[in-house]
């Protein structure tokens, strides 16, 4: 058994820094480096800011603790990486490690119990029906992008309102309500970047940032007790209906735990989605001789989704905690101990990807881990592929070409991330 690999402390700041995810091939480098000399290595704070955990950076390594539920939880530590500042304020703001309690938060045995509630209706035979209702929305989306060109921010007129709208169609939020989730989701993901947080956040304290993500949190709370109110008043057919009305162990969901499972599925529903869909978007762009292969032949379409989601990795970690000993990368993982894995590194790791840093529309297999694994595994999978596929055969039928019209930026994130400006000129089929 070695002894412990701790990584320098520069490199300990950068795998936590929100801004090194917005140098993309910067921390990709850092990662190729971890993976060859620290695979499994510890992460600690000289200033004792957060908790010491260890980094998880090799595919295999990650897809072992993602299907291992059992020596791996999600509880009782934060499920995402929080600083003890953090931490100490949900606690007392909630009582709980998470400001969200929802479906990543919990182990078995509540969380199968919980996941069942809603699994049917993120299935494809489920999805099958409002598909049309789906690709109606994506032409209407391109149509109004095609009105904006020729020069148009594909993330603000495309990724970014069309998967919240599908998501809010299947959660049963009113379209009149659809800014108000798409501003409270950017101030609970985005509150680390300026840009979309839009409160000026880079001259806030560590504290008022934490304000600003509790604030968005009992908004949302707040907006979903009442649509809850309304659906077990007047149930639809709805994913909303089914949450509020949902019984487990013959007893409805808990106040907080209703409010996490609305408010996981209308954030993470939508978020990442658009994160994946830009990314395809700009890889195309940058691509010519792509774009023009997959417009020839739609049959690659779902090889262009497949790889975006690879390539984006929108979501970009999360956090473990050891419920017994164990090794893994040969270091020895003691019990309570805290762990990141981290998606962005496994999804670029060359020992499962040739060349990971190309956009591949051809990669087969393609055994990512964008949407995890084993228990855990994103809900919404299937509804993710279909959305962009259906929008993506919307772009290619009103779309000639496309190519880039200025900077691409990456937000500043740890936790989901993804483009959030993406300047494109666009020309429109004749």
């Amino acid at each position: 058994m070695s002894k412990p690999a701790v990584l320098p402390e520069d490199i300990a700041r950068e795998v936590i820094a929100p801004e090194s995810y917005a140098e993309w091939n910067g921390v990709l480098d850092t990662f190729d480096r971890l993976r060859e000399e620290m695979p499994v290595a510890k992460v600690i704070a000289e200033d004792d800011v957060f908790e010491p955990f260890w980094l998880i950076t090799r595919y295999e390594d990650v897809m072992r603790i993602s299907k291992d539920n059992k020596t791996f939880l999600n509880n009782p530590k934060p499920v995402v990486f929080s600083t003890r500042e953090a931490t100490a304020f949900s606690q007392a703001a909630t009582g709980s490690n998470m400001l969200v309690d929802s479906l990543v938060v919990f182990d078995a045995p509540i969380h199968p119990k919980y996941r069942k509630l809603t699994m049917d209706w993120f299935m494809p035979r489920n999805l099958d029906k409002i598909e049309a209702e789906i690709r109606a929305l994506a032409h209407r989306t391109v149509d109004r992008m095609i009105e904006a060109g020729p020069e148009v921010d594909f993330v603000i007129e495309v990724s970014g309102p069309y998967p919240l709208h599908v998501v809010m169609q299947i959660l049963g939020v009113p379209e009149e309500d659809e800014p108000r989730m798409m501003m409270l989701t950017q101030q609970m993901f985005g509150g680390q970047d300026a840009d979309l947080s839009g409160t000026g956040m880079d001259n806030m304290t560590p504290e008022q940032v934490l304000q600003l993500v509790s604030g968005a949190v009992k908004s949302f709370e707040d907006y979903f007790a009442q649509l809850a109110k309304d659906r077990r008043a007047n149930p639809t057919d709805d994913v909303a209906s089914v949450i509020a009305n949902a019984l487990v162990d013959g007893k409805p969901l808990p106040p907080r735990d209703l409010a996490g499972y609305y408010i996981i599925v209308a954030t993470a529903g939508h978020d990442t989605t658009s994160a994946s869909t830009a990314g395809a978007m700009m890889a195309l762009a940058n691509d010519p001789e792509q774009f023009a292969r997959v417009k020839a032949d739609r049959s690659l379409l779902p090889g262009i989704v497949e790889e975006a989601i690879r390539w984006t990795s929108p979501v970009q970690h999360f956090m473990r905690t050891a419920a017994e000993d164990v090794e893994v990368g040969g270091q020895q993982i003691k019990a309570g101990d805290w762990m990141m894995i981290n998606y962005v590194a496994a999804n670029h790791d060359p020992a499962q990807f040739e060349n990971p840093r190309k956009f591949d529309a051809a990669r087969s297999p393609n055994r990512h881990l964008a949407f995890g694994a084993g228990a855990h595994q994103c809900l919404g999978l299937h509804l993710a592929r279909l959305e962009m596929r259906i929008l993506f055969e919307a772009l290619l039928d009103r779309i000639e070409s496309i190519a880039p019209a200025g900077e691409a930026k990456r937000s500043n994130s740890t936790f989901v991330g993804g483009l959030k400006t993406l300047p494109l000129r666009i020309t429109p089929a004749s």
